[in-house]
């Protein structure tokens, strides 16, 4: 048996695929959750998000109720993205600039957990959603 052998059988049990649709679904699970914080029924922003917005995440150039609703949107429609494999690249890219915002303006300490999301999101923008993935199946159909 050769060195190789386990690198091999560990490759077949966790393929590619596998390891995107975690990192597709944990990554969303953070987002989603965060987001399903700041609502009550399908949308509606709590008056406590915009409270939020207006102290403890208050960006420079965005109004806070602009930003209230746009981190909130976006936290409920990437990780939809992101768990059907629809459009993968994009909504990665978008919750890794949310990570970065958050990182830089927010909670610039809080950096271990925004590497981590990263750790998630980075494989996703480089690879897509992989073989288990809407993108996947919508780009064989187109040839």
């Amino acid at each position: 048996m050769s060195r190789a052998a386990p690198a091999v059988v560990i490759q077949r049990l966790l393929p590619q695929a596998l390891l995107l649709l975690v990192a597709r679904l944990g990554i969303a699970a953070v987002f989603f959750l965060s987001g399903r914080t700041k609502v009550t029924g399908v949308l509606e922003l709590k008056p406590s998000t915009y409270t939020l917005f207006r102290s403890e995440y208050a960006l420079p150039l965005i109004p806070p109720d602009w930003a209230a609703h746009l981190a909130t949107y976006a936290e409920h429609l990437f990780p939809l993205l992101l768990v059907l494999g629809l459009l993968t690249r994009p909504a990665a890219a978008a919750l890794l600039g949310m990570t970065l915002v958050i990182e830089v303006f927010v909670y610039p300490d809080a950096w271990p957990v925004h590497l981590t999301w990263a750790g998630l999101l980075l494989p996703l923008l480089a690879y897509g959603g992989g073989a288990w993935s809407l993108d996947r199946l919508l780009a064989a159909r187109r040839g």
